[in-house]
Order: C-alpha cells, then structure tokens, then sequence
C-alpha cells in the first residue's frame, strides 16, 4: 500500500490555510555567461530526466475516507512536468527589484493540492547575464534542515552536467478510496492508539512510550511556559494576507567566521553570528518604525532545528523540532548582543530539550487525523504567542554548483509564515556566501527591504566592532 504521512508532515498540510500557505523554496540565480546564452527547454528536459532521483515529486497526496487515517502518497497517473517547470521573464530592464516583486507574487499563490505540491520557475531576461529560478515545496514534502531534494534534479558539482539512467517510470496503480479507508482501519487495529495500549505490548513498549510521552508532555509544558511569558511585538506580530513579498541580503561566509573568531565567547558558532546579525537588523529596523525599545526588550526567535537520528538511516520526511532564542534587541553594543545569544544557545545545548510548536503535533499523532488537525492549527494560531519571528540557518554546499553549466551565485531559502508572523528569515550559507531571504506579509511588512539593508549594516556593525581587550592580548 502506499506510504503514510508522518504525523509531522501531516501537519503541515493540516496547518495550511488561505492565508498561511506551508511552502519552502529557495531564490537561486545563475550566472550565463557573457552572451547570455542558457538553453531553457534542455534545462526543463533535464528536470524532467532526473525526477526519478526525486520520486516523491511525481507522488501526490490522497486523503483517507472518513478521516480513519493519516493521508498517503500516491502516483500522480496524469502527472505533467509542464505545469510543475514554468518559464517566465522579468520586464526590461530586469532589476534586482523587479525579480523580488516578482517572486513574492510566486510565492502568493498556494499548491494546487490535487496534483504533486512542487513548482519550479525559470525566469529569464534578468540583469547581467544571470538567469533566475523560483522553487516551491509543500512543507509536507521535503526536510528543508536535512535534505534539498530539488537540488538533486537541479544541479551538478561540475559545469558539465551528469549523466542519468533513462527513466522508464510507470504510474502504479491510483488506490481506491475502500482500499486506502480499508488499510487504514487496519493499521489502526495492528498499532497502539495510545501509550496506555503500549503497556499491554511489553516491558520494553512501555519503556519507549513512557520515554516518548514524557518528551512530548514535557515539550508541550515548555510550550504553555514560553506562551504566558510570550509577548507579540506589534511590527512583528501582524495580521497577515495571502499577498507576500521578498527581499534578500546576499553577504561573506568569511566576515561571519572572523567576527565568530573575534567576538565568539567560550567557541560560539556561525549561527550564534547569524542570530546575532538578526537580532542587530531587527533593532536597526525597529528603531526606523518609531518602535520603543528599552535595554531589556527582546525578539523571541524559533529556530528549527533537526532531530534526525544519528544512526544514519535514512528516513522519509521531517525530522525537525525547535528551540525558541530571546533576540536581545535592547542591547546597543553588536558584541554584547552576540555573547549573549551565544550563552543562550550553549546553555540549551548542556541542558535544554527542544521545545514547543511541535509538542502537540507529538500528542496528537496518538490521535485521529480530526484530533491531529486541530492540534496543528491550534500550534499555529498560537504561535504569535509562542514566538515573534522564525529564523532558519541550512549550511549548504561550500563548493560552486551548476545548472546546464551555468554557475549558481547565490541561494535565498524561502520559509512559510504562520499565523500573527509578518516575516520569516531563511539563511543559507553557499560557496563562500551567506544568503538571506525575508519571506513576508504585503501589507504588514512594505519596508522588508528595509530590513534587509539592515542585515548588512548590522554586520558590518559586528566586523568593525573592536574586541575585547583581553583578548587583543592573548592574541
């Protein structure tokens, strides 16, 4: 039979709504050459070979009859590779800002969910010599913290693309809705519908149920903890439309090391650097809205965070949890903002548990899917409560990637928002760059370029900050 959603990835579809469309992606530009030459249609023919690397994207989502069980993926038998590969051109001359405005108007319109969730746009006549590609994912299909499956259609290590295995796909057999209801009724009678019915299995049962109840009870804890001492920031914290824009910050890998070098109390990370840099661009932008801040203000940030085991297996889906980062916006020096998110992100490291949004989801995988979907619209209406702003950061490949020889310059990863959230901020390091890309509302958010300047003023305020004293010596 076909394969289920996780209860995780399930939420996700169930999460969606008119206004919170749960759709990853990225912004990638290319660089074609002096003439400007790039074949299109053989780059939507080579998508169109190497989807069988990818065979999830010609798998489209069935619900179950009656809700009796989470919804499965099946071939798409009327699957067309020229709805999902578009071809579209930015008007002359082709700017920076009309490509931005063309991608938050991508980004606006949601999955058709009767076909497989993923598009792909190429989008030509941009400004020197460069080609631009759109990509969008549901959610509920790809682990953006653990795998960039479009990447393996996409993109080559060397400027001559790889060979592929002719594809000899077939479409199996579309399930009837009594075959999927029958089969979920008796997945429902083979597994424990809770950890009370886990006891009953063995010793060992109760041990893992026991363990894994305790961690969701206890994140959910966490959860009502962070959610009562929660405070929406108003510029942050909006009622949102389905109308989206973009904006984008391209800056040096290398200046994030040096000032984690310098700066970097007891070895903090490239994402302490990264959070720190969010933190002074949310001040800089708060402070320019006429926003009150005060020494002890903060932005509460969730930062996703994979919890994919450590084994190696490989495992289908996501494999993600999150920890929430007080963004310590009150603070004026650059230096004193960083060590303090670095203390914060190393006392979670000794101590903490992940926390939060995906707690319920855990409980409710016990449940019925109705139960589940309530659960993750209720993690989503909350999370205005639970936290200000997410901010993801995916090390990427360090090495130049091409597409049809074509050199990628730059990478901006696109990350949904949930409900009350005006903005989301993906980052994502890249050959020697670190690429970020504000997702945001249209009409809570008409200055996201502002904050994206902001992230580089708020860099440059950390690499020309001088170190601290004592360790000019030891140096």
């Amino acid at each position: 039979m076909p394969e289920r959603l996780s209860p995780l990835d399930a939420s996700f579809l169930f999460m969606e709504e008119r206004t919170t469309a749960m759709t990853v992606g990225g912004v990638m530009t290319f660089e074609t050459g002096a003439d400007g030459s790039f074949d299109v249609g053989a780059f939507v023919r080579l998508i169109g070979d190497r989807l069988a690397l990818v065979p999830r994207y010609r798998q489209k989502v069935r619900e179950v009859p009656g809700r009796l069980g989470l919804p499965v993926w099946v071939d798409d038998p009327d699957f067309d590779l020229s709805y999902h590969v578009r071809r579209s051109a930015l008007p002359a001359p082709g700017s920076d800002v009309a490509l931005r405005e063309l991608v938050g108007r991508l980004l606006s319109r949601q999955l058709d969910r009767s076909r497989p969730l993923w598009e792909i746009y190429l989008v030509e006549g941009f400004e020197g010599h460069r080609l631009a590609v759109v990509t969008k994912t549901h959610h509920a299909m790809v682990d953006g913290l653990a795998s960039m499956d479009i990447g393996a259609v996409l993109l080559d290590t060397t400027p001559t693309p790889r060979p592929v295995e002719p594809d000899e796909w077939r479409p199996a057999r579309e399930p009837t809705g009594l075959e999927l209801a029958a089969s979920a009724v008796v997945e429902n009678m083979l597994r424990p519908r809770s950890a009370v019915d886990a006891v009953a299995r063995s010793a060992a049962d109760l041990r893992q149920a026991a363990s894994s109840v305790r961690r969701s009870l206890g994140g959910l804890a966490d959860a009502v903890r962070t959610a009562a001492r929660g405070r929406p920031v108003g510029a942050l914290n909006a009622p949102i439309g389905e109308q989206r824009r973009f904006g984008m910050a391209r800056t040096s890998l290398f200046e994030h090391r040096v000032i984690r070098r310098r700066h970097g109390a007891g070895g903090g990370s490239v994402n302490d650097v990264v959070l720190a840099v969010v933190a002074g661009a949310l001040r800089r932008w708060l402070i320019s809205r006429g926003e009150p801040i005060f020494t002890d203000s903060v932005v509460r940030a969730m930062v996703p965070v994979s919890v994919r085991g450590r084994s190696g297996a490989a495992v289908s889906g996501n494999q993600i949890s999150a920890v929430f980062v007080e963004l310590p916006v009150g603070i004026e020096d650059p230096v004193e903002r960083l060590r303090a998110i670095a203390s914060q992100m190393e006392a979670r490291k000794r101590f903490g548990r992940s926390a939060g949004t995906t707690a319920v989801v855990g409980l409710a995988g016990l449940a019925t899917p109705t139960v589940h979907q309530m659960g993750a619209r209720l993690s989503s209406r909350l999370s205005s409560r639970l936290f200000n702003v997410v901010v993801t950061h995916v090390p990427g490949p360090p090495r130049p990637l091409y597409a049809m020889g074509a050199r990628m310059r730059d990478m901006f990863p696109v990350v949904p928002l949930a409900h009350g959230q005006a903005v989301a901020i993906g980052v994502t390091s890249y050959d020697g760059t670190v690429c970020y890309g504000l997702n945001a509302d249209r009409d809570a958010l008409p200055d996201v370029d502002t904050l994206a300047s902001a992230i580089d003023d708020s860099l440059a305020e950390l690499r020309e900050a001088p170190a601290a004293e004592a360790e000019r010596t030891s140096g």
